[in-house]
């Protein structure tokens, strides 16, 4: 088995290997291509986040800068808009659903390690080589969600459609749909309902109204 295929079973791997050291390598150029781009460049830097990312759809607005560690690996969807800063450490499958804000600052964290400092520093390959190995679990945020500043989400997380995640959260364990959660680690605060919209605030919304 490959590391390459190891890594996508969950299971240890090596991140030092040539294969996939080479993949990442090619993505933090591209990574630093696109940062060097202005704001107004909007066709070299769709092209740009083609190349870097797995999928994006139509419509999807990334400020930059970005940082990507293999990039082919997250899938992004239609219609949203992340905000400086972005990391997404996307050595397992990340997936983000359609019409999602990220605010700046915004981590995806899919990589873990062993707890004991003794394993973390190496364990033995099969020809009884010492290696230093990670895993990875995959990360899964839904449509219409929106992530505040400096979110953290971590390893093997699922967000579910419709959330809002407060501002500095460290996003922990699962979050189900149609919630406002938040804190470190991040929890459910409450279901979003009808005594959120948009309807019960027209001091803020002047001018504008709900469709």
């Amino acid at each position: 088995m490959t590391e390459d295929e190891k890594r996508r079973k969950c299971m240890l791997f090596s991140p030092f290997d040539r294969d996939l050291a080479t993949q990442k390598l090619r993505t933090h150029k591209l990574n630093l291509d696109y940062n060097s781009l202005y704001e107004d460049q909007a066709e070299k830097r769709e092209k740009l986040i083609h190349e870097i990312v797995g999928d994006i759809g139509e419509g999807t607005f990334i400020q930059g800068p970005v940082t990507f560690h293999y990039g082919s690996h997250t899938h992004i969807g239609r219609n949203g808009f992340i905000n400086f800063n972005f990391t997404c450490q996307d050595d397992a499958e990340v997936y983000i659903g359609d019409n999602c804000n990220f605010g700046p600052n915004v981590t995806i964290v899919t990589p873990a390690h062993p707890m004991l400092a003794d394993e973390r520093r190496d364990m033995l390959d099969p020809s009884g080589e010492r290696r230093q190995l990670c895993y990875a679990r995959p990360v899964t945020i839904g449509s219409d969600v929106w992530l505040g500043a400096n979110v953290v989400v971590c390893p093997g997380v699922t967000i579910g459609d419709g959330c809002v995640i407060g501002a500095g959260s460290v996003v922990t364990k699962d979050v189900p749909a149609n919630c406002f959660a938040a804190g470190n680690p991040c929890r459910v605060i409450r279901e979003l309902s009808e005594a959120d919209s948009m309807r019960n605030k027209p001091d803020i919304c002047g001018e504008y109204a709900v469709i």
